[in-house]
């Protein structure tokens, strides 16, 4: 492949002016320029990508486990995290890395052509079109985890699926990827779904986007399964984000807080009432909002 079979739109800057690409999209279109399997190589990329974001952002968590100074944020102090559960973890994960995800990521590209998504063309969508479609999909993805997850609870599923991701009852950041094949294949389709709706709406959707969406939700659930509660934290100034102390209760208990970004869908269905009741024996005024005190266990 040649930067000639590369398509550029012209007709945002006029019919007589040549597309001027970014920094960005030069460097895009160059990974791919000699690439005589682009759709291999495209599954490599965004696997490397995958990688370097999703250890990368465990990577300052992994150095606070080591800090003194840092303990003091832990929500569960009292389960510390030893080398051989990190070493349990990482194994697990990068198994199913290599046989579940990496064969996804290979069917990524024809599935994503035939859904109308764009690859090898410039420009990008807008940074507000790719900062908005994240945030829809962050929302269409936490729906359908709520009601899966809570599926994943039925005595049944639990036994037999969903019980290895329970494995950590103080969760650490990449114990989010630690859970059984079925449930990886399962709830990883909650990934794609805002995606795919966002075309079958004529949206923008380039690759891209989906790399920076993939970035998104990989951040968001080793932030929410890190087991670090500190009071800077978003969610302390976005009652509707759950955060790490809604999420590490759900791992503590067993039950209740199925969503997996927002606090809504668990308000609405009063799956959320353990972890309010548990705060509100610790005097908390916001029963959506989670809290450093959500560390603290009740006596």
């Amino acid at each position: 492949m040649t930067m000639s079979n590369i398509t550029t739109d012209a007709s945002a800057v006029g019919e007589s002016a040549k597309y001027a690409m970014t920094f960005l999209e030069r460097h895009w279109l160059g990974l791919f320029e000699h690439a005589s399997y682009p759709a291999l190589k495209l599954a490599l990329v965004l696997f490397a990508w995958m990688e370097i974001v999703f250890f990368g952002r465990f990577l300052p968590y992994y150095i606070m486990d080591k800090i003194p100074f840092f303990q003091k944020y832990k929500i569960q102090d009292n389960k510390p995290n030893t080398p051989e559960l990190y070493w349990k973890c990482i194994k697990s994960i990068i198994l199913s890395q290599i046989f579940i995800q990496l064969p996804l990521m290979l069917l990524f590209h024809p599935t994503a052509v035939w859904l109308g998504m764009r690859f090898l063309e410039v420009p990008f969508p807008p940074w507000t079109t790719i900062a908005l479609s994240c945030l829809f999909c962050l929302a269409v993805e936490d729906c359908y985890h709520y009601f899966v997850h809570r599926l994943m609870h039925h005595r049944l599923l639990y036994k037999h699926v969903h019980k290895v991701h329970h494995e950590f009852s103080a969760p650490f950041g990449i114990a989010a990827e630690y859970a059984h094949p079925i449930e990886t294949v399962v709830l990883g389709q909650g990934f794609f779904l805002g995606p795919v709706m966002l075309l079958m709406m004529g949206v923008d959707v380039h690759v891209v986007t989906m790399a920076i969406w993939l970035a998104v939700r990989l951040i968001e659930t080793v932030d929410v399964h890190a087991g670090y509660d500190f009071p800077w934290a978003l969610h302390h100034w976005l009652p509707f984000l759950g955060g790490p102390a809604f999420h590490d209760h759900h791992h503590e208990t067993f039950k209740g807080n199925y969503s997996s970004s927002f606090v809504i869908w668990d308000w609405l269905f009063g799956t959320d009432a353990s972890y309010n009741a548990r705060r509100a024996k610790r005097n908390q005024r916001k029963p959506l909002a989670s809290g450093v005190e959500a560390r603290q266990k009740v006596q």
